[in-house]
């Protein structure tokens, strides 16, 4: 049998599309570099923090790790009545969560009494 095309097949090597290809590319890297800026636009991009959640820089560190250990004692209690709640693999999570915060909150204590120690 034979092929009635040759293969590949011959086409014609200038596209239709020719002399619209140079201004669409432009213009995709122009959209792909605004929506996309390059790593080094990123970090040349001054840094503005937000004021939103800020703590005071006047606060003493013992008054930051006391803040902490209720913190972190509150969590532990919100977890634990959550533990209630659930049956399995969900409560096996939350209660390797909870062990976690338990564990933060036992070394902010010691922070906390290497900072004061107790009497």
């Amino acid at each position: 049998m034979i092929k009635p095309s040759p293969n590949p097949p011959d086409t014609d090597p200038a596209s239709p599309y020719e002399p619209y290809s140079k201004k669409l590319n432009e213009a995709a890297e122009r959209a792909l570099n605004f929506h996309f800026p390059s790593m080094a636009d990123i970090k040349a991009t001054p840094r503005t923090p937000n004021n939103l959640f800020t703590v005071d820089p006047e606060a003493t560190t013992e008054t930051l790790v006391v803040y902490l250990v209720e913190t972190l004692a509150s969590v532990d209690v919100m977890v634990h009545q959550l533990v209630d709640h659930l049956d399995g693999g969900s409560r096996n999570a939350l209660l390797g969560i909870s062990n976690s915060v338990m564990l933060a909150e036992i070394t902010a204590n010691r922070v906390l009494d290497q900072i004061d120690p107790p009497g």
